[in-house]
């Protein structure tokens, strides 16, 4: 299995804070079913910065630990950037890293409440590059959460979206859990990745978010999103369907 979002990365961010941190990770993810796994450290969002060059060379160094130690996972390079409307500079600049540095995926992040008006006018002009903007964790974004029709929008022109595991397991409240449900019923959801940031608060539960998948959507829609984060980082193209609505009454009942 493979998991596209992490903060396994030592020190860097409000993932792991040391080495030992990130070979717990490590271990749980092992345990959890995961081979490989992308950090993805918070790039932009008014915290922490981390820029390409600098994931780059802390993710050589986490393989070459890991490997001294034996443990059997494999670190690729990523990162979460919060968005802003120079992410095409970024890129151009060797700022922004994509999904595993060659492909044309790139992760972003909304604020927690909002979504800016700029972002569609971005995400077309990223998408005129040649660039393929995947938005992580839209069923835990208030202003989605209340209008899932902004989702629909980006999805529709060509976006992507990445669920949270603990959100498909029910980590953040029951109704996260629906409406991550919901979001996966209307083919407005591409991937689900753990967004580990520690083995305590914030682990992995890859495995049971499948299971939820599973038991609620069957097996063909387990396989389609394990195989999207295969083709992602080998940056193929991504098998989805035709985004639909979110029944409106079916929100207004839960939130």
């Amino acid at each position: 299995m493979i998991d596209i979002h992490s903060h396994i990365l030592p020190g860097v961010d409000d993932g792991a804070q040391t080495i030992e941190d990130s070979i717990k990770m490590a271990e749980a993810a092992l345990q959890d079913g995961i081979t490989h796994i992308v950090a993805t450290p918070h790039h932009n969002n008014g915290a922490y910065n981390n820029y390409k060059n600098n994931i780059l060379l802390q993710v050589d160094e986490l393989n070459r630990t890991f490997q001294e130690r034996d443990i059997e996972l494999v670190v690729l390079p990523g990162q979460e950037t919060r968005i802003y409307g120079e992410m095409i500079e970024g890129l151009n600049g060797d700022e922004i890293l994509p999904i595993n540095e060659k492909t044309k995926y790139i992760f972003v992040e909304f604020p927690s409440n909002s979504v800016p008006r700029f972002s569609s006018q971005l995400f077309f002009d990223l998408q005129v590059k040649g660039y393929h903007p995947v938005i992580v964790h839209p069923e835990r974004n208030k202003a989605i959460i209340e209008n899932p029709e902004l989702l629909y929008s980006f999805i529709k022109k060509g976006a992507y979206s990445q669920l949270t595991a603990g959100s498909v397991c029910g980590k953040f409240g029951r109704k996260i859990k629906k409406f991550s449900q919901q979001l996966i019923e209307s083919n407005l959801a591409h991937f689900i990745a753990s967004d580990a940031h520690n083995t305590k608060t914030r682990s992995f539960c890859m495995s049971e978010a499948f299971n939820e998948v599973r038991k609620n959507f069957g097996m063909d829609m387990v396989y389609q999103l394990s195989e999207n984060a295969e083709d992602v980082i080998a940056d193929r193209v991504l098998q989805s369907y035709p985004p639909h609505h979110v029944k409106r009454e079916k929100i207004l009942g839960l939130f």
